[in-house]
Parts: C-alpha cells; structure tokens; sequence
C-alpha cells in the first residue's frame, strides 16, 4: 500500500475550491450543483480503490465504474441524512458505502455457478492487490482496527494509505491549514492503528 508521491502540479488537484464541509451543507439543502461536485471529488480515488479490493474474478464479471458510481449515487440521494461528525467523515462514510457494495457483489458472485473460459485469457481466482500487498489475516485485522478509530483518524489513513492522496489533498478533505498538518495526522492515526492491530492479533492469541 504505497502513496503517491507530493509533487503538485497544474493537473494534480481535483478539488474544487469549495470546503467538502461547504459542499455537504449545500447538498444537504437540495443543491445538485454540490451533489455534483462531491461526487467528482470522491468517484476517481474510489474507483482507484475499489479496482485494487475486487479479486480479478470479480472484476472481470462486474464493472467497477458502475459499482462504485452506484454507491456514491445511493449515498448521495440519502445526503439529507448525512450527519457530519468531524472533517473527512464523509470519506470514511463514502468508503464504507463502496466497501459494503463490494462485500455484496462477492457475496452474489460465489452463490452463482463457476464460470469457465477455454482460453489463455481465462480469469485469474486469485487475490485482489491489497490482499497480496498485506494478507488476507492481516486486512482483516486492518478492517476491525479502523473501525475503532476516530472518524477523523479514519479518514487520514483511507485517504493518505488507501486512496493515494497527497498530503496537500489530503489537507483539504481533513480540515488542515496545511499539508505538514495534514501529514502529522496521518502518522499519528497510523500509529494509533498499529497499536489497535496489534491489540487485535493479541486477542487473537488469547
């Protein structure tokens, strides 16, 4: 799980100048024109992600454009609903909406009969990227410790580990006044994390 390096330039920022706080507020009052925005901002990361948790089986048989903009559309329509709890909640919030879609998708796929290609290029059953990148115990216990983490602490680590982000896009989504800030609070939710993996694998043992 390597992020992208920080070098900025002219094409290097899809955000608008708009806050994502700002954003959500309009949506939240029936603007289409934020709905919009949020979903530009979100779907490219997303849909980076989503393509490196789907095993290969699973991508060749499902379009990942069309589950992750799926799972934002369905997200977004329930906007309203949305109740903001701290900077880069919505990240966290977007990423387990697609994570859940993700979950069902395979779910369906191992309730229908094996498919089987006669040919070289036939679809590879094997792990997704993140699975061979840390292992599949390991991304298990990745899942429980995020989940007990702080929504702020969350979205430092999906945005900087999972989706890329440079520390200046990440200061965006995050509130930060700069990318320096933004880069301490990634590594301090980071090692928050490792303490709750570890906490983890020892409940494991026990």
């Amino acid at each position: 799980m390597t992020a992208r390096g920080d070098g900025a330039g002219p094409t290097s920022r899809p955000f608008d100048p708009a806050s994502t706080a700002d954003l959500v507020e309009r949506a939240r009052r029936g603007d289409r024109a934020a709905v919009d925005a949020l979903f530009v901002r979100h779907y490219p990361p997303l849909r980076r992600w989503a393509s490196g948790r789907l095993p290969r089986w699973a991508r060749d048989l499902s379009d990942t454009d069309d589950l992750v903009q799926e799972a934002l559309l369905q997200t977004f329509r329930k906007i309203d609903g949305f109740e903001v709890r701290g900077a880069g909640a919505l990240l966290a919030y977007l990423r387990q909406a697609v994570l859940n879609r993700i979950r069902d998708q395979l779910r369906r796929q191992r309730r229908r009969p094996p498919f089987t290609e006669l040919t070289a290029g036939a679809a590879d059953d094997g792990p997704s990227a993140l699975d061979q990148a840390i292992g599949r115990d390991a991304l298990d216990r990745y899942e429980r410790a995020l989940a007990r983490l702080r929504a702020d602490e969350q979205a430092a680590l999906i945005g900087r580990i999972e989706l890329g982000y440079t520390y200046e896009e990440l200061a965006e989504h995050l509130g930060k006044p700069t990318s320096e800030a933004a880069r301490k609070a990634a590594g301090r939710a980071l090692m928050r994390l490792v303490q709750e993996m570890e906490r983890a694998a020892g409940d494991t043992v026990d």
